[in-house]
């Protein structure tokens, strides 16, 4: 695992309120190694190289202590917004798991997006959270079949996997839902796939369904997203 510095991990999120009710921001990761043809994430305007490396923030649950400490009111805290905060090396290193126990610690509430069922390991945490604050999970989603999703997310957990994640957060009574986004063009947007997708949320009980059709194409995304297609 590489390390790299940070002065503040939890920050104050720029649309609060907007998306998911989120207060705050917080990434432990840089980086992914999903490989997803579409990230936004790969955009030259957030200024990550060598994206695919997954780094960590040094010191980071100490950091991620000091920021909510000195928080003057509590809030939900997002995770997942630039790198997906349950990637591989996050079952060794857990630093989402002790992160978790940090907002528990200090009253807040949290909001997770991911692709991955390893969230299934700190439903323990997330329940507690639970009793008294907003936990809302979201699992993205955009293609029903499993080999599709292996074209367009080649080293993410395939989709029935977090289908299979769905169901089980939702039976712990977990607020859990589905991430539709986002829709490729010509890919993904047929009938077929998106009925496919409200069927099988249906039949886990996903709670919501959250879509958006199109993408972003920008500068070093949409040449990484063009030789994906080619190839």
């Amino acid at each position: 695992m590489e390390y790299i510095p940070a002065k503040h991990i939890v920050q104050n999120s720029h649309s609060a309120g907007h998306w998911f009710g989120i207060d705050y921001n917080m990434n432990i990761y840089r980086g992914c190694c999903h490989g997803c043809i579409y990230c936004d994430s790969r955009s030259a305007c957030y200024g990550i190289q060598d994206f695919d490396i997954v780094q960590a923030k040094e010191d980071a649950l100490r950091i991620i202590r000091d920021d909510l400490r000195r928080k003057t009111r509590t809030g939900v805290v997002g995770m997942g917004a630039m790198s997906d905060p349950y990637n591989p090396m996050e079952e060794k290193e857990q630093l989402t798991r002790h992160a978790l126990e940090l907002i528990h610690a200090f009253g807040f509430g949290v909001s997770i997006a991911t692709k991955s069922s390893l969230i299934l390991r700190d439903m323990d945490i997330l329940k507690d959270i639970a009793q008294y604050a907003p936990v809302l999970l979201k699992i993205t989603i955009t293609a029903a079949d499993d080999n599709l999703c292996k074209k367009v997310e080649p080293n993410a957990p395939v989709s029935s996997e977090r289908f299979e994640a769905i169901r089980q957060l939702t039976e712990a009574g977990l607020f859990t839902g589905i991430l539709l986004m986002p829709v490729l063009p010509f890919i993904e947007d047929t009938d077929e796939n998106i009925m496919k997708i409200v069927e099988k949320a249906h039949k886990v009980n996903a709670r919501f369904i959250y879509p958006a059709f199109g993408m972003t194409l920008r500068d070093i995304q949409r040449d990484w997203y063009y030789g994906k297609l080619i190839q």
